[in-house]
């Protein structure tokens, strides 16, 4: 069951037109979240992306779109699939109402909230290390708009069927200064000297609720931090390299072409994460 503009629908009945602006031109955002041990983890900065990517949108915000409401629904939509003592993926995704060319009729919402079950209510870090490599074809801007979770995905569709005819895990994007951003579903970090690097938000990069948080713990652990720019030949001289989001946590990066890499402070950082569940 999906929630559709606060009511409850079998998916095969929420019908759309096609008119819709999220089908004809990406004209959406949306935030994936995890519920687990029943509640929506790091609900306040999701709400905040949220509503800050709907202000750069210029849509308008409901004025009953709080976080309480927001939590509301998401759990309503669980409560439909009878799966609140369960761990959950949770997709909230709002586009912009009515027709139009580019020019939109509106800028009013609609909103949608789908959900799926998780394997784990806590954070597991990955047993084998994921196998990655770069995706060259395209590249990421460096723009605002590069920072937000929107509808228009073409760059990360493209990279994945590259990371699927080829056999990797993942994929690395570059931007025009062919500086490392993100992977195609995660910010990435790399520990290298006992620093903990990530490419900087100006790079392009996704600005990812787990980026935010997993930044926040390391300095309660004192290690050293920096978000700077760094190409891809720098992963090679890497200790470690991890890829994060709000429903895996952090996994690890096994190996990037020849290179080979730990997970000591890795499975640290997952252990401190999994005091969110608490």
């Amino acid at each position: 069951m999906i929630l559709y503009n606060g009511e409850i629908f079998a998916p095969e009945n929420v019908k759309f037109a096609s008119t819709n602006r999220a089908f004809r031109y990406g004209d959406g955002v949306f935030e994936t979240m995890k519920f687990a041990n029943g509640k929506v983890l790091f609900l306040e900065d999701h709400y905040f992306r949220l509503m800050s990517s709907m202000r750069i949108l210029r849509m308008e915000i409901p004025m009953h779109f709080s976080p309480e409401f927001l939590e509301e629904q998401i759990r309503e939509t669980i409560a439909a699939n009878h799966a609140e003592r369960q761990a959950n993926r949770v997709r909230l995704s709002v586009f912009r109402s009515g027709a139009g060319n580019y020019q939109p009729q509106t800028n009013a919402i609609d909103y949608l909230i789908e959900t799926s079950l998780l394997p784990n209510q806590e954070f597991v870090l990955n047993e084998k290390g994921l196998n990655i490599d770069l995706f060259k074809d395209f590249f990421v801007h460096k723009s605002m708009l590069s920072n937000l979770k929107t509808a228009n995905a073409q760059l990360y569709v493209l990279a994945s069927i590259f990371k699927d005819e080829n056999g990797f895990d993942e994929c690395i994007l570059l931007n025009d200064d062919k500086h490392v951003v993100e992977a195609i579903a995660s910010n990435l970090f790399m520990v290298m000297d006992g620093a903990v690097l990530t490419p900087p938000i100006e790079s392009g990069c996704l600005k990812g609720v787990m980026r935010k948080n997993i930044l926040a713990l390391l300095k309660k652990m004192k290690v050293e931090v920096k978000e700077v720019s760094f190409s891809p030949f720098e992963l090679q001289k890497a200790d470690e390299v991890w890829l994060t989001n709000a429903v895996n946590g952090l996994q690890w990066v096994g190996n990037y072409r020849k290179k080979q890499f730990e997970n000591t402070v890795a499975t640290e950082v997952v252990a401190a994460l999994n005091g969110f569940l608490s």
